[in-house]
């Protein structure tokens, strides 16, 4: 539904810009896709000429590391480290969001799988904002429609409440709708966390999925080189 921002953010250029590593911005609108499991896969391509030119972009929220235990769609329980060691791309909504997560999530799933065809496999992750309805059975049935990997995470208003204050999100009941139940207002970023759950970056919505992808894929790379070097 609406979006919400943060004073910290403070920057009305959320949805009129996307991160690169220059500074530069290309937006594109991105159709929603209504199940994404048979999708064919990318050609895979060289992506390590991706690189970053800072760990973050000044106007960002200052977040340190994105620290939960929540329960994931299988009832087991995950942190914000990736037990896969793999990068991770985040994004608080709820199953039946029919607004922004219309958008956000089907933008995610195909920067995940353009992330595939680099070589770089990214988990997605969808944390509820609706816990009443998003159980662990009702995030497996929505998730398995817009990504095979993507992770529902759920928990008490306690456990949520920690990841909501950790990546500043507001969240607000807006009203309950005779047919689909309660509507909330929530926060539209997808964020980019590394293995160990530390925040790297965010993307508005409608940065396009490839600029998603390439924009993580250098955060990827220089953390390579990092370890190499």
């Amino acid at each position: 539904m609406g979006i919400s921002w943060s004073p910290k953010i403070g920057l009305g250029l959320a949805l009129l810009m996307g991160l690169s590593a220059g500074g530069a911005a290309h937006i594109f609108g991105s159709n929603a896709l209504a199940d994404r499991s048979d999708k064919a896969p990318r050609a895979s391509v060289d992506a390590s000429h991706f690189a970053v030119s800072k760990s973050n972009t000044d106007g960002f929220p200052v977040i340190k590391k994105g620290d939960f235990t929540l329960i994931d769609h299988h009832g087991d329980a995950r942190t914000s480290k990736d037990p896969e060691g793999r990068y991770q791309l985040l994004f608080f909504g709820y199953a039946k969001c029919k607004a922004i997560c219309s958008m956000a999530l089907p933008n995610m799933a195909e920067a995940i799988d353009v992330l595939d065809s680099f070589g770089l496999p990214v988990t997605p992750i969808l944390v509820t904002v609706d816990p009443m309805r998003d159980t662990p059975d009702a995030l497996k049935l929505a998730t398995a429609k817009i990504h095979k990997r993507l992770v529902g995470l759920t928990g008490t208003e306690e456990e949520l409440d920690k990841a909501y204050k950790t990546f500043q999100l507001k969240k607000k009941l807006l009203f309950h709708h005779a047919e689909e139940g309660p509507i909330y207002s929530h926060g539209s970023f997808i964020y980019l966390l590394d293995p160990e759950g530390n925040f790297k970056t965010l993307f508005a919505p409608v940065v396009s999925p490839v600029r998603i992808a390439e924009i993580s894929a250098g955060y990827i790379n220089d953390a390579k080189k990092m370890v190499v070097n």
